[in-house]
C-alpha cells in the first residue's frame, strides 16, 4: 500500500528523530557557482572536508554569459563566484564541468543528460528546480546553504517527510499544446500554494505518452505551486532514454538495475494525502498575465475580472496587473511583445529547440523582436547545430546562443530591459526576475515561436 515517493524515502531514511524529522541519506548532490560558496566555507572553518566527492557533480550554469564563452567573464561578481567553484571543487576533489567543456550545462539539463541522474535515487541541489530530475523516478528537491554543507560532510540531510498528491492527467493532448501548457494549466487551477506540503506523483495516460523530456518539463515547475517536488514513475520512456549514456549502468550492472527499476512504482492500493484528476481535452495553448506561474490562461481567454477574484487577493491582483500594464477582463491575444526567450532548466532540452525550430522553418523574426533561444547544454547545443536548427534558425533571423540560465533569472548579461514584455519558456514571472521591471509572459516553446514570428501575443493554432 506504498506510494513511489514513499518507497523511496524511506529506503533512504536512516533514522527518524523525535518530532518526526529524518536523516535522508542522499545518493547525489549537484553544486553550481551560487548556493555553493557558503557551504565551502562552512566545511573550511569547521575543518571538514567532504565525506564522499565522488556522489557530488558541479557545474557553473547562472552566472555565465551565452554569448563568447571563450572570453574572461566580464562582470566582477559573477568571475568571482566562477572562479571559487572551480577552486573548491578543485580542494575539495569534485568532478566539475568547467564553463566550455563539452558536458558543462544548466545543472538539471546536464545530470539527465549524463545519466548520472537515475531512477530510484535521492537527489538534492542548492536550487528549487532540482525537482525536474524527479521525471526518471527519483525524489529530487532543492536545498538551502546551510543544507547544501550539511550533505557535503555527511552525504545526508535533516527533512521532514512531505505528505503525498497524486495529480492524474488522462486523455489525447490537442494539436500545439505540450508539456509546459499542462503543467501551466494545472498552476492555474490550484495556485501556487496548492502543492504546499506535499510531495507530487503526477500520473495517467497523458504523462504516460509524454517524452523523457516532456516530463522534466512537468516534474521542474511542480514546485510553483508549493510543492516539495515532482515525480513520475519510470517506464520504458524513462529506461530507453538512460540506457547507453555515459554514467549509466553498463553490462550485467545495466540489467541488474533494470530489474530494481521497474520495481519502482506506486502500487495498486497505495492512499495519496490528496488525489486530482484532470482531462487533456481541456487544455489549450498556456501564457501567464501576471506575476506568479499560477496566473495563467488559455492563449484565447480573457483575464479574470476583478469581481472573479476573491475579495482577500484583490489588491494583490490589482498590483500585479498594474506592473504587467494589463486590464482585467481583457485578452492578450494581439498584444505587442519585444522579446522572446527560448531556454532554461524548463525547456532548454534540445527538444524544446526542435519544436520551435519546425515552427519558425520558412517563417521570419519579427522586426523589433529580440529573441535569445539559449540550449541548456553543450550536448543540446553540439546536436542543434549537427541537426540543423542552427541553421534553421538562422534562416529564419535568429541566433542560437551558447548555454547558460540565461534570460531566465537577472544573473548574468541576458537581462530584459524595464518596461518590455517577453515571452518566455522559463519557470518564473515574478516582479523583476528576468531584470529590473521588466514583465513576463511564461509560456511553451510554440507559444513563444508564434509570437517571435508575428510580433504579438499569437495563437500557435492560427499560423
Amino acid at each position: 500500500m506504498n506510494t513511489l515517493f514513499d518507497k523511496i524515502w524511506d529506503a533512504h531514511t536512516i533514522e527518524t528523530m523525535a518530532g518526526g524529522s529524518c536523516v535522508l541519506y542522499i545518493d547525489r548532490q549537484y553544486i553550481h557557482e551560487v548556493t555553493s560558496p557558503q557551504a565551502f566555507e562552512g566545511l573550511r572553518a569547521r575543518g571538514m572536508q567532504v565525506f564522499r566527492p565522488e556522489q557530488i557533480t558541479a557545474s557553473p550554469d547562472h552566472n555565465i554569459p551565452t554569448k563568447n564563452q571563450h572570453l574572461p567573464v566580464e562582470d566582477p561578481l559573477s568571475a568571482q563566484q566562477l572562479s571559487t567553484l572551480e577552486e573548491n571543487c578543485e580542494e575539495f576533489g569534485i568532478n566539475i564541468f568547467k564553463v566550455g567543456t563539452p558536458k558543462n550545462g544548466i545543472i538539471h539539463v546536464m545530470g539527465p543528460e549524463t545519466g548520472m541522474t537515475q531512477p530510484g535515487m535521492t537527489i538534492v541541489c542548492g536550487d528549487s528546480h532540482t525537482s525536474t530530475h524527479g521525471a526518471l523516478g527519483c525524489v529530487a528537491f532543492g536545498i538551502g546553504t546551510s543544507e547544501v554543507e550539511m550533505v557535503l560532510t555527511s552525504q545526508c540531510v535533516l527533512q521532514s517527510k512531505p505528505k503525498t498528491m497524486r495529480i492524474n492527467v488522462n486523455g489525447a493532448l490537442h494539436p500545439n499544446v505540450c508539456s509546459k501548457d499542462v503543467i501551466l494549466y494545472i498552476i492555474s487551477k490550484l495556485g501556487t500554494d496548492g502543492g504546499t506540503g506535499y510531495f507530487i506523483e503526477f500520473a495517467g495516460s497523458t504523462i504516460r505518452s509524454l517524452s523523457m523530456e516532456a516530463r522534466m518539463t512537468i516534474c521542474n515547475m511542480s514546485i510553483e505551486m508549493g510543492a516539495r517536488g515532482g515525480m513520475i514513475a519510470p517506464d520504458e520512456t524513462t529506461f530507453t532514454y538512460i540506457k547507453g549514456r555515459e554514467f549509466a549502468p553498463q553490462g550485467e550492472a545495466w540489467e541488474k538495475a533494470l530489474g530494481e527499476w521497474k520495481l519502482l512504482k506506486s502500487d495498486a492500493d497505495a492512499v495519496f494525502d490528496q488525489e486530482i484528476t484532470f482531462d487533456a481535452a481541456d487544455i489549450f495553448p498556456m501564457i501567464t498575465y501576471g506575476t506568479n506561474p499560477g496566473m495563467g490562461i488559455s492563449i484565447n481567454d480573457s483575464l479574470p475580472k476583478v469581481s472573479e477574484i476573491e475579495e482577500s487577493s484583490r489588491p494583490s491582483f490589482l498590483k500585479s496587473l498594474e506592473y504587467m500594464g494589463f486590464q482585467d477582463g481583457e485578452k492578450l491575444i494581439g498584444k505587442a511583445i519585444d522579446y522572446v526567450f527560448v531556454g532554461s532548466c524548463t525547456n532548454g532540452r534540445i527538444e524544446d529547440l526542435r519544436a520551435f525550430a519546425d515552427y519558425v522553418k520558412g517563417k521570419q523574426k519579427a522586426e523589433g523582436v529580440i529573441a535569445w533561444i539559449v540550449p541548456g547544454s553543450k550536448p543540446v547545443e553540439k546536436q542543434a547545430i549537427e541537426e540543423g536548427i542552427k541553421d534553421t534558425l538562422e534562416a529564419a533571423g535568429f541566433e542560437l546562443r551558447q548555454p547558460g540560465c540565461s534570460a531566465c533569472l537577472a544573473m548574468n548579461d541576458d537581462k530584459i530591459p524595464a518596461g518590455k514584455y517577453c515571452v518566455a519558456t522559463s519557470n518564473r514571472n515574478f516582479e523583476g526576475r528576468q531584470g529590473p521591471d521588466s514583465r513576463t509572459l511564461l509560456a511553451g516553446p510554440l507559444v513563444a515561436a508564434a509570437a517571435a514570428i508575428t510580433g504579438v501575443i499569437t495563437d500557435p493554432n492560427n499560423l
